[in-house]
C-alpha cells in the first residue's frame, strides 16, 4: 500500500512534483507523461533516493521521510540510468545486492539462482558486466531490483534496450509476480503498458492528470479519432492536427489523426487506442 499525500518537489524555483495526492493498493501500475512531467523524480521520492520537498509518502506506513531504512526493506529499484560495477561478474555483482539487501529473509543462493534463470542470465553469470550487451546489463537491473520479493517493486524504463523476446520475458515476469505485490512501471513503451499494467497514473507538469484503468484512459480519446485517406503524401491539409498513424495504401496514404471536429469532410470517426487516448488526454498542439 502506497499512500502519497501533498507531495511536492521543487528544485531551486522549479517545481518538479505539485501537490501529488493518490493512493496505490497494489498490482501493476503504469506510470505515464511526456518528458520532463517529474516521473523520473516521483520515483526516485519513492525509492528514498531524493527527499520530498513537501508532504509525503508511506509505503506500508512507514514515511519515506522519517522512516528511511524501513522504507528501503519494502522496495526494489531500477532507475533509468542504472550503474553497473564493469569488473565484477553478473554473479559477484548480485552477491554485492545481496548483502546490500542482508535484511531480507531468504537464503541468498536460492535466490540468487531463481532470479538468474529469470531473467535468463544463468549461462552468463560467471562473465565480466563489462563483456554484457546493453540488454544483458538491463536484465542485471532488473534482477537487482527483483532480488528479495520486495512489496514494491519500482522501474523506470525497465524495457529499454530489451529486444522483443526479452521484452516478452520481462513481461511475463510481471504476470507471474505475486498478486500482493505492487509493481510501479514507468515506460514509454504502449505495447508494455497494454500488456501488463491494472492501473494507470499520467503526469503533465508535475501533476496527476489522470489515475484509472487502461480502458478509461482509452476512452478518452472517444470522438477525437478521425481516419482518412489522401491520395498523395501531401498532408498539408492535416496541418495542426497530431498525426497518430499512417500507412501507403494502393490509391494513396491512409492517417489517423486527433481532431476535436472532423479534420475533412470525409474523415471517419474510429475507436482509439490506448496510445490515441492518452494523447487526447495529454493535450495537443491545433494551431
Amino acid at each position: 500500500m502506497i499512500e502519497i499525500t501533498k507531495l511536492s518537489k521543487q528544485i531551486k524555483s522549479k517545481a518538479i512534483l505539485e501537490d501529488l495526492t493518490v493512493s496505490i493498493e497494489g498490482g501493476v501500475v503504469g506510470l505515464i507523461g511526456p518528458n520532463g512531467a517529474g516521473k523520473s523524480t516521483l520515483l526516485k521520492i519513492l525509492s528514498t533516493v531524493t527527499s520530498p520537498s513537501s508532504g509525503d509518502v508511506k509505503i506500508n506506513g512507514y514515511s519515506v521521510q522519517k522512516e528511511t531504512t524501513k522504507v528501503r526493506k519494502q522496495v526494489g529499484y531500477l532507475p533509468q540510468h542504472f550503474q553497473l560495477y564493469p569488473q565484477l561478474t553478473g554473479s559477484t555483482f548480485l552477491d554485492y545486492a545481496g548483502n546490500l539487501k542482508r535484511f531480507t529473509n531468504v537464503d541468498h543462493k536460492k535466490e540468487k539462482a531463481r532470479i538468474l534463470k529469470e531473467l535468463n542470465l544463468s549461462d552468463y553469470q560467471h562473465s565480466k558486466v563489462k563483456t554484457y550487451s546493453n540488454g544483458m546489463r538491463q536484465r542485471l537491473g532488473i534482477a537487482q531490483a527483483m532480488y528479495g520479493s520486495p512489496d514494491v517493486i519500482v522501474f523506470d524504463e525497465p524495457s529499454s534496450g530489451l529486444d522483443p523476446d526479452e521484452r516478452l520475458r520481462f513481461r511475463q515476469l510481471i504476470a507471474n509476480s505475486p498478486s500482493d505485490k505492487t509493481i510501479i512501471l514507468s515506460t514509454h513503451i504502449v505495447e508494455d503498458i497494454e500488456a501488463s499494467c491494472d492501473t494507470l497514473i499520467v503526469l503533465k507538469e508535475g501533476k496527476i492528470i489522470f489515475h484509472g484503468s487502461p480502458d478509461e484512459l482509452q476512452r478518452k480519446g472517444d470522438g477525437f479519432v478521425w481516419e482518412l485517406e489522401l491520395f498523395d503524401e501531401n498532408a498539408t491539409a492535416l496541418r495542426g492536427l497530431q498525426i497518430t498513424f499512417s500507412k501507403q495504401t494502393k490509391n494513396g496514404y491512409l492517417f489517423r489523426v486527433l481532431s476535436p471536429v472532423a479534420p475533412l469532410e470525409d474523415a471517419e470517426g474510429v475507436n482509439p487506442t490506448l496510445e490515441e487516448g492518452y494523447m487526447t488526454m495529454i493535450g495537443w498542439d491545433m494551431r
